[in-house]
């Protein structure tokens, strides 16, 4: 990456999942236009992959990546956030369409990131409804924020208009086969939490759909 006094930290450099960008002006020992010039000279060799404004990896970092990165750097792009919606119904099989953002829910604006791993949506969500995600391992004491099945599923029609679906549920796309009771339940519980007249409709919709499959 350059010079010897660089070289000294290249191994930090190389082995953290994101680096800020007063991380990378401690380890380079620059600042200012300084560090500004350095950073853009390593992305244009593409030494170092910009995550957003601010937050970075290394290109030998990605190379030997632990599986599941992309989901704790979808935790770490816009924090606090966990994994929910139609991702995580995807990767659970509830819906059976590919997902190919990794949508998220935030106590932050909305906001939508794109960089070489992917496309990450954020939706805002109130701090009361800010649960049922899980703490899943990542790598060493890492871990990732990832909704429960039902609680992506609560967040999915959330943020869903209700006349987009309250006529005909039944064909959404949701393998119902694929939730259990449990989740129902769990659901029902987010609802009353939620203590909101769309979300009690759904409720009654979606249940009504479970029971008849």
């Amino acid at each position: 990456m350059g010079s010897n006094y660089e070289m000294k930290y290249i191994n930090l450099i190389e082995n953290k999942p994101y680096l800020t960008k007063q991380e990378l002006g401690l380890l380079l020992e620059k600042s200012g236009k300084n560090l500004d010039k350095k950073i853009l000279n390593l992305i244009k060799k593409e030494d170092l992959i910009s995550l957003k404004k601010g937050l970075y990896v290394s290109k030998n970092y990605l190379v030997k990546k632990p599986s599941s990165y992309e989901e704790y750097i979808a935790n770490m792009i816009y924090y606090p956030s966990y994994l929910s919606s139609e991702y995580v119904l995807a990767k659970n099989g509830i819906i059976p369409e590919n997902v190919y953002v990794f949508t998220s829910v935030s106590l932050r604006r909305t906001r939508f990131f794109e960089n070489k791993l992917g496309n990450f949506s954020y939706q805002k969500i109130k701090e009361t409804f800010f649960t049922g995600y899980n703490r899943k391992d990542f790598f060493g004491n890492l871990k990732i924020n990832i909704a429960s099945t039902a609680k992506a599923l609560f967040d999915f029609f959330y943020f869903k208009p209700l006349d987009s679906y309250e006529n005909d549920i039944a064909n959404v796309r949701i393998n119902w086969h694929m939730l259990r009771k449990e989740d129902i339940n769990e659901f029902l519980g987010y609802v009353k939490l939620s203590d909101s007249p769309k979300m009690r409709r759904t409720f009654r919709l979606l249940k009504k759909t479970y029971d008849r499959r």
